[in-house]
């Protein structure tokens, strides 16, 4: 048995979602003929309230898309210092769309209006122009942190005021939606773009879906096609979108259990030093004294237990579909072990 917990990513397609990727009909999405990815596109823009949605392979190439479709060279966007888009898709923000960061320290992650108000620039010749203010939901590298409505609301409405492009990194939105009962179109109602993962939580092979309006959209598949990301026969990976949303949404509060249970068992343990609270499926800790995480994840391969590094000293789990209540009894004898 391997345990694998570097991320929700690793999980692989159940029997019920291949049969329905088997069975899809498709087409040339190119020529937007794949009856599939329409019905897709169109389930998620209905469900999150926006007009429409383009299927993509990967989160990072939707988040991508709608920062070079919100702004112009030389512009700049207002992020957090732990934001995905500034620190893992690989310099994308200035390569793709040559836009700097505006890099604000927020509440693990969450940023608040006050934040951004101070931070957006004036309209002076000699001031990079602030044309976007993006948040991320749930918060990565801030151990699954995240926003309600009332929190982000405030936002939108500075964004609006502003004349600011509004876009929300939804990768794991439908984890924070568990926690927070909100429904998705009110999320829809706040940001003018939206970035949803499939390929995490929710257990499929690949892909990505941005939301926004009809003018946006139409553009975003222009960006789309100019980054290599216009596929053809994609239904089969589409087909596995629907599956996922017809049944892994209720299950993510399991996910969100099973890390919370790795947290009473860690807080016990020596070797522990601290822990981020525990919101979703994301579990960050520090290793004490001058324990390496390079050494820790040595200790645990022997054991076939698999996590990530997130620092010198900094161990990150996160837990899925793929990940049973029997292999939590395992884990847990492990980590007592070492």
């Amino acid at each position: 048995m391997i345990i694998d917990l570097r991320s929700d990513t690793v999980t692989k397609p159940t029997k019920g979602m291949l049969d329905a990727m088997m069975s899809a009909p498709v087409g040339d999405d190119v020529f937007n003929e794949d009856p599939t990815v329409i019905k897709l596109e169109e389930e998620l823009a209905t469900m999150f309230g926006k007009e429409s949605g383009l299927f993509c392979p990967s989160g990072t190439m939707t988040n991508q898309i709608a920062i070079k479709v919100h702004t112009q060279p030389g512009d700049e966007v207002i992020c957090d210092i732990n934001s995905h888009i500034y620190n893992y898709e690989g310099g994308g923000i200035a390569r793709n769309s040559g836009v700097q960061a505006r890099l604000l320290t927020g509440d693990r992650g969450r940023l608040t209006a006050e934040q951004i108000a101070e931070n957006i620039n004036g309209e002076y010749d000699w001031l990079t122009r602030t044309s976007l203010v993006e948040l991320e939901n749930t918060v990565n590298r801030a151990g699954g942190s995240y926003y309600t409505f009332n929190q982000i609301e405030p936002i939108a409405k500075l964004c609006k005021e502003k004349k600011l492009g509004f876009h929300l990194d939804g990768a794991r939105i439908f984890n924070a939606l568990e926690e927070t009962k909100e429904a998705p179109g009110q999320s829809g109602k706040l940001f003018d773009s939206i970035s949803i993962c499939l390929s995490k939580g929710l257990g499929t092979p690949a892909g990505s879906v941005l939301l926004g309006s009809e003018n946006f959209i139409k553009e975003a598949r222009r960006v789309r096609k100019t980054f290599g990301g216009g596929m053809r026969q994609v239904g089969f990976l589409a087909a596995a979108g629907i599956y996922a949303l017809d049944n892994n949404l209720k299950r993510l509060k399991e996910d969100h259990s099973r890390a919370r249970a790795i947290e009473k068992i860690l807080k016990g343990l020596p070797y522990t030093e601290s822990i981020l609270p525990v919101d979703t499926n994301i579990l960050i800790f520090n290793l004490a004294g001058k324990t390496l995480a390079v050494d820790f994840i040595e200790n645990l391969a022997k054991h076939n237990i698999k996590v990530a590094a997130f620092g010198k000293h900094t161990i990150r789990m996160v837990t899925h579909m793929d990940f049973t209540d029997d292999m939590m009894t395992v884990l847990e004898k492990c980590l007592k072990s070492l």
